[in-house]
């Protein structure tokens, strides 16, 4: 099939990041200089949103691939069956079973930051929304950086920080009892890694703030209260409203985000009220 050439229009929205794609049909092959103009304003805005988009998870698939290879979630049992790099996010319980990872989100985070490539970006298509709530909060992790307090700013040159998929995670099985044991294979698939606290965007040079309540464990070569205090500064302040943009979801939306540049949290919603989307996760690099 050939690209579809197409001219579409950004609003950039009134918040510290983000932008609505208006004109562009997902369901259709990109042409190269409509990919390379999306490019240009992920990267400027962080967060683009593409409304009512009818699309197919092989055509979600396609899109992503675009951007690089797709990451496969360690919760096997929540893909797709005919496409595992879709990871199924839902509260939703077929036959006493729960079809996606219903507290995804829970805390803020960045996608896969506890593995040795974290992701690049993720999409987010939305199957079927709640009447209320299920929200989405994205802090822009960049201008969290940029205003440090100069105390702060100095403490954290040079520092490295662990990051586990094991952090919180059986703090979040005791609230969900569908949340699944871990095998011995998975737990090995996710070993704790390190990374620079403040990271440089790969491809714009930004620095940005890199740690998260989810999946930071602790900052390395520093005592354990030190490190405790400096984590707990650092959240506190990248969690503040003047850095955050909050999206309410649309039907059939598809919110794709920069993982590098972002942190992310589900806001949740009454639990019985069905919620599903589909995500599919783009790898990066070694964060520097």
């Amino acid at each position: 099939m050939s690209a579809v050439f197409t001219t579409f229009e950004l609003q950039v929205f009134d918040a510290p990041l983000g932008a609505e794609v208006i004109g562009l049909d997902l369901s259709q092959p990109l042409s190269n200089t409509d990919f390379q103009r999306l490019h240009r304003a992920h990267l400027d805005h962080h967060v683009l949103v593409f409304r009512d988009q009818r699309i197919t998870p092989a055509q979600q698939v396609a899109f992503s691939r675009r951007w690089g290879p797709l990451q496969i979630h360690v919760l096997r049992n929540f893909q797709l069956a005919d496409h595992p790099e879709v990871l199924v996010v839902s509260n939703i319980l077929e036959h006493g079973q729960p079809i996606g990872l219903g507290d995804a989100g829970h805390f803020w985070h960045s996608d896969l930051s506890y593995k040795e490539k974290p992701s690049l970006g993720s999409l987010l298509h939305a199957q079927e929304l709640p009447e209320q709530g299920g929200d989405t909060l994205f802090a822009n992790m960049h201008l969290a950086y940029d205003t440090l307090p100069p105390a702060l700013l100095r403490a954290v040159q040079g520092l490295r920080a662990e990051h586990s998929y094991l952090a919180q995670y059986e703090e979040l099985r005791a609230r969900n009892p569908y949340r699944p044991a871990l095998t011995q294979a998975q737990i090995d698939e996710v070993r704790p890694v390190t990374h620079p606290v403040v990271r440089v965007h790969p491809e714009t040079g930004r620095r940005a703030l890199f740690v998260s309540e989810h999946f930071t464990t602790r900052i390395i070569g520093i005592p354990k209260d030190e490190s405790c205090a400096l984590l707990a500064e650092l959240f506190e302040h990248s969690e503040k409203p003047e850095h955050i943009y909050r999206h309410r979801w649309q039907p059939h939306d598809m919110v794709f985000w920069d993982n590098r540049s972002l942190m992310h949290l589900a806001a949740g919603c009454p639990a019985h009220l069905r919620r599903k989307l589909y995500r599919t996760t783009i790898e990066g690099d070694i964060p520097f």
